[in-house]
């Protein structure tokens, strides 16, 4: 299933680019850092943005991969708003109820975040750094849950810490 996440992301995000890269390096690097999480967060993992950035819908996803896979990546969808604060305090507000098993999109969302902190570290992306960093006690209130991903938290946590010296 991870394989054909991948195709069927790669293909429906077409030529987005990920900064200069195509878009596909940014998935890559999140299902890297999913990858001790298993091919569930792994499939979503490659999912996580296709909704948020193309024509596919959560029905279609739902008849490509399964119903939990498509309620995984609703959760991970920016909810919609006049603008970025308005579109993140609607989603993190969904994210907080997350409950069960369904918390695998936690743990997706915490890696793409990770993924995102490191590029911005690697491309000297400064701008987008301190943005991630106004928004984390939100972010972390919102997606954080004790024992569930740790390992990632700890980086995230780590590479803010260094990105406030």
């Amino acid at each position: 299933m991870i394989d054909k996440a991948r195709r069927f992301a790669i293909e429906k995000h077409g030529r987005q680019t990920y900064g200069d890269k195509p878009y596909s390096y940014h998935l890559d690097k999140v299902v890297e850092l999913l990858a001790p999480y298993g091919e569930v967060a792994q499939t979503i993992g490659y999912l996580h943005d296709v909704v948020e950035d193309t024509d596919v819908t959560l029905d279609e996803l739902a008849r490509e991969f399964n119903q939990f896979i498509a309620d995984a990546v609703a959760i991970l969808t920016d909810q919609t708003g006049a603008n970025r604060r308005e579109k993140k305090l609607k989603t993190y507000a969904l994210m907080e109820n997350v409950t069960g098993e369904l918390q695998v999109a936690l743990v997706v969302k915490a890696a793409d975040r990770l993924a995102n902190l490191q590029a911005c570290i690697k491309y000297n992306r400064y701008d987008k750094l301190k943005m991630y960093l106004e928004e984390h006690e939100h972010f972390k209130t919102a997606a954080f849950r004790p024992g569930l991903s740790d390992d990632l938290w700890q980086q995230i946590n780590e590479l803010l810490d260094v990105s406030t010296l």
